[in-house]
């Protein structure tokens, strides 16, 4: 299954051989949650071994993020609900930015014992009613995870898709500005790069081109999409 990213470029170049005309016009690609959530487990759950899952259930204009992690014996996955700042997909940058619209939630927590139990509640109770805030940004922060900066998540695609040659090459020819959050689906807001498109016309022919969309996605293939929880 590929991720939004194979999902994109193949989106935007078919826009660019159709209406080569308004190539500078920033386009809407809806993508379904499915690809998301296959892009969080490719290249953010499959590289860190303490989290088992990390996937969201899409809304209007907001999602609900689920994160199942396990540390020291504990397992638990807890839930919260956010707003999608800023989106931004291209050859250097791939970052995602969320503003914590709720409390997190313990969905479900299994301890190794008692003490483990207490020493959880009490930190979760601590960051609730002592200090006010939120625990899932400095948890998340803690195993670098996300980056915390004015109470908003920073999620740092790059220094996984960075080491991706196929991923960068097809970031090249894109760039994502936003994205906004329906039911179900993330519409991307991009540009296609028409230089980055010219030049590798010039320097490959169409199958090498079809050959390297297609390499992208390989790439991607091992990603089982997540079922939704409504399903």
């Amino acid at each position: 299954m590929p991720t939004l990213l194979s999902s994109i470029s193949k989106h935007l170049r078919r826009a660019y051989e159709k209406a080569e005309e308004f190539i500078e016009e920033e386009r809407e690609i809806p993508v379904s949650q499915v690809f998301l959530n296959a892009t969080f487990k490719r290249y953010v759950t499959d590289n860190l071994s303490f989290l088992d899952d990390l996937h969201a259930d899409v809304y209007e204009g907001w999602l609900r993020l689920y994160a199942s992690l396990h540390f020291k014996g504990l397992s638990t996955t807890l839930s919260v609900d956010l707003k999608l700042i800023q989106m931004e997909l291209n050859k250097d940058t791939q970052l995602l930015v969320f503003e914590q619209i709720s409390d997190t939630q313990v969905v479900e927590a299994k301890f190794k014992n008692t003490l483990q139990k207490i020493a959880f509640n009490s930190y979760v109770f601590f960051y609730h009613k002592i200090l006010r805030k939120d625990p899932l940004g400095p948890i998340l922060e803690r195993f670098e995870v996300v980056k915390v900066k004015d109470e908003l998540l920073f999620l740092d695609l790059n220094r996984w898709l960075g080491k991706n040659r196929s991923v960068i090459d097809a970031l090249s020819k894109v760039h994502v500005n936003h994205a906004q959050l329906r039911e179900a689906e993330l519409v991307v807001l991009g540009n296609v790069n028409f230089m980055a498109l010219f030049n590798k016309g010039l320097s490959k022919p169409r199958d090498q081109e079809d050959a390297a969309e297609e390499e992208l996605e390989l790439a991607e293939t091992t990603v089982t999409p997540i079922r939704q929880k409504n399903e």
